[in-house]
């Protein structure tokens, strides 16, 4: 499985490539209010208007590092009638992918349910990668209303 990585702060984490549709540079954002403070704001990306989530603030508590490579990985969620909403996540350090198999994710033995989509980790020569489940972190956004609501089957969430 090839995976994109990025920092957040020191530590090092991963989301399946197979859901970015692009890294982009960091942009201008519409602010946003009576949102999460982890929600950048919005942008117009290819004419949709996309909401940005900071993923160092939603799970470090501080907003992204203004670096050259702090960048925002561009994915899609699947929505009713087999059409593509796109969320932006920024990240610092989006420069390098990994290509590991599944078997090679071992369980961390934390179970932290304010925060559901952080995984498994990947043990790598540079230190430990935490996989963050795309299909988790969707939930959390339509829970707040960032993304469009989804009639939910009982295993769709695993089918992602």
């Amino acid at each position: 499985m090839l995976l994109l990585l990025f920092n957040i702060g020191t530590n090092s984490y991963a989301i399946e490539s197979s859901h970015v549709v692009e890294v982009i540079p960091r942009v201008a954002y519409r602010e946003v209010h009576h949102v999460p403070k982890y929600v950048t704001g919005l942008f117009n990306y290819r004419g949709a208007i996309v909401p940005v989530i900071d993923l160092c603030h939603l799970i470090r508590g501080t907003p992204s590092q203004t670096h050259l490579s702090t960048r925002v990985i561009m994915v899609s969620y699947p929505c009713k009638n087999n059409t593509l909403q796109y969320v932006g996540l920024m990240a610092e350090r989006v420069v390098k992918t990994l290509n590991k198999p599944k078997t090679e994710f071992i369980p961390s033995g934390l179970q932290a349910h304010e925060v559901p989509y952080l995984g498994e980790m990947i043990m790598d020569e540079k230190g430990m990668i935490q996989h963050i489940h795309l299909e988790r972190l969707f939930i959390n956004l339509r829970q707040i209303n960032l993304l469009e609501p989804e009639e939910v089957k009982t295993n769709d969430i695993n089918s992602y």
